[in-house]
C-alpha cells in the first residue's frame, strides 16, 4: 500500500511539473464585453394616416447601465412619407466600445382612412381564366398537363391596416400548388386597395430565389362580384393574368 501511495505522490509531482513548463504560455485570452441595450420607444409597428404628421417616438441606448444614446445612429426617419401609402422602417444601431454592433427596428405603415371597403378573405383562381405566358394558355390547361392539382385554393388576403393587405401567395399557387415546389415559392407581399378599389403592389418576396415582382399592373376590386383581377410580371419573362374568387 505504501508503494502505491508514493507512486501516487511521484505521479501528481510529474503532472504538476509539466504544467509548471507551461506558466509562461498563453493558455487563453477571455475579453467580456456588454452589448448595447436598445430599447425602442413606442411600437414596433406604427400606423400613420395619409397625410397626417408623423413625430418618432425614438429609441434609447444603455451601455453597462449608463445613458449610450449619443452613440446611436437612426436611419431612415427621412425616408418616411406621410403623404405616400406604403411601409418605412427606421432603424436604430449602436456599437460598443469592442466593435460590436446592435440594433432594433420599428416599421412605419402609411395608409388610407377613406379605404373602407375591405378584401380580407380566402380566394382561388378561376382555373379557367386565369392566364400564365403570352399564348393564352389557362391555369387549367397547366394543371391538366402536370397533374398536380385541379383546383389552386387558400390564396389568402390578411389586412394590416385600412386598404393594406398580406398576400400569402400572388402568383395564386402557380409554383406552390400546380408546379408542387412548396411554399417557398410562393410569392408573398403586400398590396394596397386605393378608395376606387384599384389594388396596387407594395412589395413582394419569394424566398426559393431570394428576389421579387419585376411589377403588378391592372389590379383591380370588383365590389358587385368580389373578384379581384391582376397581371404581373416576374424576372422579365414570366407573365401572369390572375383572376381570384371569393372561396
Amino acid at each position: 500500500m505504501k508503494k502505491v501511495i508514493l507512486f501516487g505522490i511521484a505521479l501528481c509531482a510529474m503532472v504538476l511539473g509539466f504544467t509548471s513548463c507551461n506558466d509562461d504560455d498563453t493558455l487563453s485570452d477571455t475579453t467580456l464585453t456588454y452589448y448595447v441595450d436598445l430599447q425602442l420607444q413606442g411600437e414596433d409597428f406604427t400606423l400613420v394616416p395619409l397625410g397626417s404628421t408623423y413625430t418618432d417616438a425614438g429609441c434609447k441606448a444603455e451601455l453597462s447601465g449608463e445613458d449610450y444614446s449619443s452613440h446611436m445612429v437612426t436611419e431612415g426617419l427621412e425616408d418616411v412619407d406621410v403623404n405616400k401609402v406604403g411601409f418605412y422602417e427606421i432603424t436604430y444601431s449602436a456599437i460598443n466600445p469592442d466593435g460590436y454592433p446592435a440594433s432594433v427596428s420599428r416599421t412605419v405603415c402609411v395608409y388610407d382612412p377613406s379605404v373602407t371597403t375591405s378584401i380580407a378573405g380566402s380566394y382561388q383562381p378561376d382555373m379557367a381564366a386565369t392566364k400564365y405566358g403570352t399564348r393564352g394558355y389557362t391555369f387549367a390547361d397547366y394543371a391538366a398537363s402536370y397533374g398536380n392539382t385541379a383546383q389552386c385554393t387558400g390564396i389568402t388576403f390578411t389586412e394590416k391596416a385600412p386598404g393594406i393587405y398580406y398576400v400569402n401567395d400572388i402568383f395564386a399557387g402557380w409554383y406552390n400548388q400546380i408546379r408542387a415546389y412548396g411554399t417557398r415559392y410562393c410569392m408573398t407581399g403586400y398590396m394596397n386597395l386605393d378608395a376606387e378599389n384599384n389594388l396596387h403592389l407594395l412589395s413582394s418576396y419569394i424566398s426559393g430565389w431570394s428576389d421579387g415582382l419585376d411589377y403588378v399592373e391592372d389590379g383591380k376590386y370588383d365590389p358587385a362580384t368580389g373578384q379581384i383581377t391582376y397581371s404581373l410580371s416576374y424576372a422579365g419573362v414570366i407573365f401572369m393574368d390572375i383572376v381570384l374568387n371569393k372561396e
